[in-house]
């Protein structure tokens, strides 16, 4: 990737690299052979100074190591005394093979700088021997009294070595160079890793993914920087999903701000519905009764059966509201004990005996020996009354309701069905709305204004227990279930 860090510093390591190798090659090629020779200046001098130290001793005992030194350390040296004539000459048996002309070199310059030397100090002059076609660095001064010595060292040797030195490194710069190019691009490779692995960190962050987690183990700077996103991925997380949460909680607050308003439009229009029949009805007969329109004593008491019969709606339409009310909003509190729901069963039918046989409705009873359960007597009576009132308003044919209860599971379920016409599967979920009517008319002609079934569902869903209908064969079944006691 252009730009990337891993390619910056792989360029800046091999280029690093490859600067000091050259700059020390240059350096060596330049300077290695002016430290040679200064390094063999020091040498010589301090082969003079131990070749001194025994000559003022004994000058006739060092003959064997003055030539040793020059088989070991290639040192050619040369004694003369005050008449320029030889004392020693380590190189004694080529002498006849070639001129003299490091003895005329050294008398020419002990000639030359005679009072240095006679002063202590030492000379140091390069020779070059035309016949060897090579240079040498010499050392003369003044040894013992009046003696003079000369070592002398070929300089061939010392740019020899530089030169060769100077190739050395340049190979080992070249070899030093590709390793280090090559370990430059591992540990760039290996440095940059962490860092793309935060990039794709951030990247998913900012993709509001934060299940990914920077794993590294390193206690560096990007280790802490890591551990950092680590952090702010999990804070990012948490706040995020507290604002996910508090929207939710918002859209929903919302929306069931919105339920609300249409449910208080629809129980506004429902109520004003319902009410206007009644107060229509009760309007005109009793405008009817004041203008006397019928004298005669029958005419009379339908007007005003009418006008009661309509009052009697009203006045059970508004107890249902204001019962539905009180359920819904939490104002009533359930006084939950433990009742027998066989009596209490036996209880609503015997009241509704005589409605029975009035509309030849045939009665089924299958009750479950279990019948102790938990739940407000006065409610659940509510909830048995309900059903009981919608099942025989709907009952048809053979007109038969049947009333069964059965145990299981910790849970009493009482069902209650009738013989009619199913609840068709579109308007099976909306049954339990507030005035919500399947048959208007057969409603209305019953005195019923759709809030029965709402009531029941409010007392269920505050009991905690389940409640539904499901169509039969026959007709349709209503159920309910309250926790049975534990009789153990």
């Amino acid at each position: 990737m252009k730009g990337s860090i891993r390619l910056k510093l792989f360029t800046i390591i091999s280029g690093l690299i490859l600067f000091f190798v050259i700059s020390t090659w240059l350096i060596n090629s330049q300077l290695l052979e002016h430290y040679y020779l200064w390094q063999k200046k020091s040498a010589l001098m301090d082969q003079f100074n131990t070749i001194n130290k025994v000559y003022e001793n004994d000058p006739q005992s060092i003959a064997f190591e003055l030539e040793l030194l020059d088989r070991a350390k290639g040192i050619h040296i040369l004694i003369l005394d005050m008449n320029m004539n030889i004392k020693f000459n380590s190189s004694k048996d080529f002498e006849g093979l070639r001129p003299m002309h490091f003895t005329r070199a050294m008398r020419e310059l002990v000639q030359i700088h005679d009072i240095k030397l006679a002063s202590g100090e030492k000379v140091f002059q390069i020779i070059r021997d035309p016949r060897l076609n090579a240079s040498f660095i010499s050392i003369i001064a003044q040894v013992g009294k009046t003696d003079y010595i000369m070592l002398s060292t070929p300089l061939e040797a010392i740019r020899e070595s530089a030169q060769l030195a100077s190739r050395f490194y340049l190979i080992i710069g070249f070899v030093t160079f590709i390793l280090g190019s090559v370990l430059s691009l591992y540990f760039s490779n290996r440095f940059s890793r962490p860092i793309k692995e935060l990039n794709a960190l951030a990247q998913n962050m900012a993709r509001l993914d934060f299940s990914q987690k920077y794993k590294g183990k390193s206690e560096d700077e990007i280790g802490e920087l890591g551990s950092s996103i680590n952090c702010m991925s999990n804070q990012l997380d948490k706040s995020i999903s507290e604002l996910r949460t508090a929207n939710e909680k918002l859209l929903m607050d919302v929306e069931r701000e919105r339920k609300i308003d249409e449910m208080r439009k629809t129980f506004i229009s429902s109520v004003s519905h319902e009410l206007k029949t009644p107060i229509a009805l009760i309007k005109g007969y009793a405008e009817g009764l004041k203008l006397n329109i019928n004298e005669d004593e029958e005419n009379k008491n339908f007007y005003c059966e009418v006008i009661n019969d309509e009052a009697e709606k009203m006045d059970k339409m508004v107890k249902d509201l204001l019962n539905l009310s009180q359920i819904e909003s939490g104002f009533y509190k359930l006084e939950v004990r433990e009742f027998s729901m066989n009596e209490l069963i036996n209880t609503v039918l015997a009241k509704y005996q005589p409605l029975f046989q009035e509309k030849n409705i045939e009665i089924n009873k299958a009750l479950n020996a279990l019948d102790l359960a938990f739940g407000d007597i006065l409610r659940i009576e509510q909830v048995i009354t309900n059903l009981l009132n919608n099942a025989i308003d709907h009952a048809e044919g053979v007109k038969r309701i049947d009333i069964k209860t059965k145990a299981s599971d910790g849970k009493l379920k009482v069902s209650i069905s009738n013989t009619g016409n199913q609840i068709p599967a579109e308007e099976i979920d909306k049954i339990w709305q507030s005035f919500y009517k399947l048959d208007k008319a057969r409603t209305r002609a019953h005195g019923g204004v759709g809030l029965g079934l709402s009531i029941v569902k409010s007392i269920m869903l505050q009991h905690g227990n389940n409640f539904g209908v499901e169509n039969s064969d026959t007709g349709v079944s209503f159920w309910f279930e309250l926790n049975l006691v534990d009789i153990k």
